[in-house]
């Protein structure tokens, strides 16, 4: 069939339409073709690299326009891309906006807090249950096994959108490591690498090396299991405390299960509480059908463990546990090493998916205390080489443990710490005693309280301070009324602390000087084996003699005396009552001893100036309140001297 001649002409200027275009295209500069995108951060990193990426947020009830609050969400990532595996991560978060963290997925609070957590001035973050990060050469670049992403929720306050609530920085807490500094990447991410120090260091073991090796701390747990069965295993817990002035008096310790376990039997301690409802109600009861829960001990997530009392050190259920059974008293080594470890034994039972003997989880958030002592703050748990023990049969050989856990505890004061003991001053150039100060020890928050907590204490006469302090009133007006001193309306609170130890300088002379300690004990509970530590800054270098305690020189310090009760005296009995409870005030329980000093060692020493007076005072490890003031030395007025002063006055008077 023909083409007309029209369609002709029209196909052919569409052809050459088609090549002019084309000329054209040819015949015009090429635009280059963009720049390849730089290498993501994390390649540039030959350590480990971190980062936190915020992902998003609102705001939350109640509305508050001074100080809103707001959800938060992000993720903290921790990839390994150094050449030996890292153990136990721990990376800190500098969380700087009144955050309260309210989760973290595969991570916990290195300090041993549970959430909700306040985290406002930043917060250590550790590894759970993934700890340890393999390299990339011993898992062929596997970033499953290389890396781990942490979500973050949690509530910030006053800063909201466009603004972002971004941590002041980021960086590994790992020894070993040295970390830039951290680098914004637009307005929601944050990075940093950090670099191991030594390639051949010990501090992140090798490739080849399977634990990482035991650490030293104030106080340490280790958590070791001993016999392990597919759907339960035996744990022998010991506490032991390391540091000198460390101690603990009836201590409680608590920790978190993660995997729903319970503890079924326990010998050595026994839960503070038995409870069971959580294992009846929960996936344990469903799981343990045929289970007597009834023979259970505690079902609970956060159990608080307790010691048992010597009388039951023997008992063949609950006893027969080496270092167990004292009423959860242990003391500082350089005491009684015997006493500075406590031990018990649980058996704990496993839920799926963890039904193999192998899997063997421990438990985290680890807090210890006691009734008077320094507080303890505990990091999470670290895979150690096993712990070996003697062989029970008496055999001349060493049983290991299936595999074992440290948690190391360091003493620690928080800012918010209210002490439990206190210090008053007294000198015998002065016969006024200065007491411990005004709430030493906190005061009632009830606002009918009908005493002042900021007025100065008032001065008393020494053997005043055996007067406990709410029979001490008339004494106060008396002894003010006497030194011509005015008395605030309502008067001073008292110190409300447990214990009270007064520090009195007896003598001062040319070769030497004298001071004599007393402690009081205005508590219910008497104190066994008690101990005290006074730090004196320059002057125990001349220390001399105790001479009714057991007393000498800390050990490694040139500025602290230690001083315990001798055998007999080892006790600081309870406050009692007088001798007519009716109309005598209670006694409270004393322990007291003169210490001599030296000069020669010490020259230039000013005694009464303040030298002769303790920077620091510790009762059973806990530190107890100062007063802020010292004795002055101004010379003491007797009725005596004041008649003698009038008529010489008189005398005088006369003879103009």
């Amino acid at each position: 069939m023909a083409v007309p001649a029209q369609l002709h002409s029209i196909i052919f200027s569409f052809i050459l339409l088609l090549l002019s275009l084309f000329d054209n295209s040819l015949s015009q500069p090429q635009t280059p073709s963009p720049a390849p995108a730089p290498p993501p951060p994390f390649d540039s990193c030959n350590g480990i690299f971190l980062s936190y990426n915020y992902t998003g947020g609102h705001a939350i009830p109640p509305t508050d326009p001074t100080n809103q609050a707001y959800r938060f969400e992000s993720t903290l990532t921790v990839l390994n891309n150094g050449r030996h595996e890292l153990k136990s991560w721990k990376a800190f978060v500098g969380f700087q906006h009144q955050e309260l963290l309210v989760s973290a997925s595969n991570a916990v609070l290195a300090d041993g807090s549970s959430f909700p957590a306040e985290v406002g001035n930043g917060t250590v973050l550790a590894g759970f249950p993934i700890s340890d990060l393999k390299s990339a050469v011993e898992t062929a670049g596997d970033r499953a096994q290389m890396e781990v992403r942490v979500g973050l929720v949690g509530t910030q306050f006053g800063v909201a959108a466009p603004d972002v609530p971004m941590p002041l920085n980021i960086s590994l807490v790992n020894n070993g490591y040295s970390c830039l500094n951290a680098t914004n990447q637009g307005n929601n991410v944050m990075h940093v690498c950090c670099i191991q120090d030594d390639i051949n260091s010990d501090s992140n073991n090798g490739v080849n090396d399977e634990f990482l090796a035991r650490q030293e701390g104030d106080l340490v747990i280790m958590y070791d299991v001993i016999r392990a069965y597919t759907d339960n295993y035996w744990a022998q817990v010991s506490i032991s405390i390391h540091n000198p002035l460390g101690r603990l008096d009836k201590w409680q310790l608590s920790f978190d299960w993660m995997r729903e376990e319970f503890i079924y039997a326990m010998r050595g301690a026994y839960p503070y509480v038995v409870d069971t409802t959580d294992c009846i109600f929960g996936r344990q009861g469903q799981h343990y059908k045929e289970m007597d829960f009834s023979q259970v001990l505690n079902c609970e997530r956060r159990p608080t463990i307790v010691d048992l009392p010597p009388t039951r050190a023997n008992d063949s259920i609950l006893g027969r546990i080496p270092f167990c059974c004292r009423n959860g008293t242990i003391l500082p080594p350089l005491m009684d090493p015997s006493k500075s470890i406590s031990s018990f034994n649980m058996q704990v039972y496993k839920m799926p998916p963890d039904l193999n003997r192998t899997e063997l989880v421990p438990p985290q958030n680890w807090k210890i205390n006691g009734t008077l002592n320094p507080e303890y703050e505990c990091g999470s748990p670290i895979r150690v080489t096993p712990s070996q023990f003697p062989d029970p049969s008496g055999l001349p050989s060493a049983t290991a443990s299936i595999a074992s856990w440290q948690v190391v505890c360091s003493i620690t004061q928080s800012k918010q710490a209210v002490p439990r003991c206190c210090v008053s001053y007294s000198a015998f150039f002065n016969d006024s005693a200065i007491p411990c100060n005004t709430c030493a020890c906190g005061c009632n928050s009830n606002p009918s309280q009908t005493c002042s907590a900021t007025e100065p204490a008032l001065l008393l006469r020494p053997n005043a301070l055996r007067i406990p302090f709410e029979n001490r009133t008339a004494e106060q007006l008396s002894w003010a009324d006497i030194k011509r001193r005015s008395v605030p309306n309502p008067l001073p609170c008292g110190d409300n602390c447990g214990v009270s130890i007064n520090w009195h300088l007896l003598s001062d002379h040319k070769d030497g000087w004298t001071a004599r300690i007393t402690l009081f004990n205005w508590g219910d509970s008497s104190f066994e084996d008690w101990f005290a530590a006074v730090q004196l800054d320059k002057a125990v270098p001349g220390f001399e003699e105790v001479y009714t305690f057991n007393g000498s020189k800390l050990l490694g310090s040139n500025n602290t005396l230690f001083m315990q009760g001798r055998p007999g005296l080892n006790y600081l009995l309870a406050e009692t009552d007088g001798a007519k409870p009716k109309k005598d005030p209670r006694v409270p329980g004393t322990q007291q001893s003169v210490i001599s000093f030296k000069k020669k060692s010490t020259p230039g020493i000013e005694v009464a100036a303040g030298d002769g007076f303790p920077t620091k005072v510790l009762f059973n490890g806990e530190e107890c309140a100062l007063p802020t003031r010292l004795p002055s030395k101004a010379p003491m007025v007797s009725g005596r001297s004041s008649v003698f002063g009038f008529l010489t006055l008189a005398l005088l008077l006369l003879m103009q």
